[in-house]
């Protein structure tokens, strides 16, 4: 059986330092006589040497550089499938089939693709590229609508915000006039 400062559970002995929940910080603890633990600080000075430093070990036939730049890609990727679903303003979606899976992990990953390429677009304008969510909120603004009067039939838009100007002059989409009369029933 373990000492006293051990913990039964399931019929083997759990010490008290396995009970910390994060890892990278338990190897730094100490538990002496007693309760509690206290931080071994010999322990953090000898770690303390790796400070800045990090190891990437690949298979591939790569320069260090080529390695670290393409492992700082990876993470780009990954910071940016996970801040994706809130740049999109997406919700969790529960699939039922592989297809529908493959799908969704597709069009998110398409989304972000354009996001990038619209940002890179703008970013070579030159100036500060606007806020993501400015840009999202202004596109949302921009708007139509038909309206039928006295037998004439008209579509109007809304004005486009600083930023829709923008994204349209960037992208080179001219958006249609804010008033554009239509043909009217029957008439083509």
């Amino acid at each position: 059986m373990g000492s006293a400062r051990d913990i039964q559970t399931t019929g083997r002995p759990v010490t008290a330092k396995a009970l910390v929940g994060n890892t990278g910080y338990c190897r730094f603890l100490s538990a002496p006589e007693g309760e509690g633990f206290t931080i071994d600080l010999y322990k953090v000075e000898a770690d303390a040497r790796f400070d800045g430093l990090f190891v990437l070990r690949t298979s591939l036939k790569l320069s260090a550089v080529s390695v670290v730049l393409r492992y700082r890609n990876l993470l780009a990727v990954e910071d940016s499938f996970r801040g994706s679903k809130a740049l999109l303003t997406t919700r969790p979606v529960f699939h039922r089939t592989d297809a529908a899976i493959r799908g969704h992990i597709g069009c998110t990953f398409l989304a972000l693709v354009l996001r990038k390429e619209l940002l890179d677009r703008l970013a070579a304008r030159g100036g500060k590229p606007p806020e993501w969510r400015c840009l999202i909120n202004d596109l949302l603004d921009l708007s139509s609508v038909e309206v039928e009067q006295d037998g004439r039939r008209a579509l109007l838009r809304t004005a486009p915000r600083p930023t829709t100007d923008l994204i349209c002059r960037t992208l080179g989409v001219t958006l249609p006039p804010v008033f554009q009369e239509l043909p009217g029933p029957g008439i083509e």
